[in-house]
C-alpha cells in the first residue's frame, strides 16, 4: 500500500503547484533590439543590469552609442545611511539605508522609451557597537540585495515601456 501514496501524493503537490498560477520567471521581453549601457566597467547597477539584459533577454547590449536603437542614461545615483533612533545613551540603535538610481532610456535622437524615472528603496537595520563588523557585512549585503532589486525594477520598467513615436517634419 505504501508504493501507491507516494505517486499520488506527488502529482496533487504538481496539480497544486501548477493551480496556483507559479511560473518561472523567463526571459523579459524589451521594446528594442540593441542597448548601450554607459559605466560598466565601474561596476554596480550598469554592470549588473548589463548583466541582466544579456542574460535575461533578447536584447544585445552594444559598446557603442551610435550603434543602439535605445541608450539608458544614469542621472542619479545615490546611498544614504539616516539615522533613525538613537539610544539613552546616545548610540545609534537603528539605521535607515536608502539606495536611488535615476535613469531615463531614450534613442539618441530624440526619442523617448522612457522619461527621468527614480527608483527609490530604503531598508530599516538595526545597530549594535558590539557587533560593528558583523553590522557592516550585514550592511554590505543588504546594499547587494538592494542593488539587485535596483535592477529587477530598471528591467521591468524597460521591458513596459514603448518605442518613442517618430518625429514628423
Amino acid at each position: 500500500m505504501r508504493p501507491f501514496f507516494a505517486p499520488l501524493i506527488a502529482v496533487l503537490l504538481s496539480a497544486a503547484l501548477a493551480g496556483c498560477g507559479f511560473q518561472l520567471r523567463g526571459t523579459a521581453t524589451l521594446p528594442f533590439e540593441t542597448l548601450y549601457i554607459p559605466g560598466t566597467a565601474g561596476g554596480g547597477v550598469p554592470l549588473d543590469l548589463k548583466r541582466n539584459v544579456q542574460a535575461g533577454t533578447r536584447t544585445r547590449v552594444v559598446e557603442d552609442p551610435k550603434d543602439a536603437q535605445a541608450q539608458i542614461q544614469f542621472t542619479e545615483t545615490t546611498y544614504l545611511r539616516n539615522i533613525l533612533s538613537l539610544s539613552a545613551a546616545g548610540r545609534v540603535r537603528e539605521l535607515q539605508l536608502l539606495y536611488r538610481v535615476g535613469f531615463r532610456v531614450h534613442d539618441g535622437k530624440g526619442g523617448e522609451y522612457l522619461p527621468v524615472t527614480t527608483v527609490q528603496l530604503t531598508r530599516d537595520l538595526t545597530y549594535s557597537d558590539t557587533d560593528v563588523l558583523a553590522k557592516e557585512a550585514e550592511e554590505a549585503n543588504i546594499f547587494r540585495e538592494m542593488q539587485f532589486d535596483v535592477v529587477q525594477q530598471l528591467l521591468r520598467r524597460m521591458s513596459a515601456s514603448t518605442p518613442p513615436k517618430p518625429v514628423v517634419q
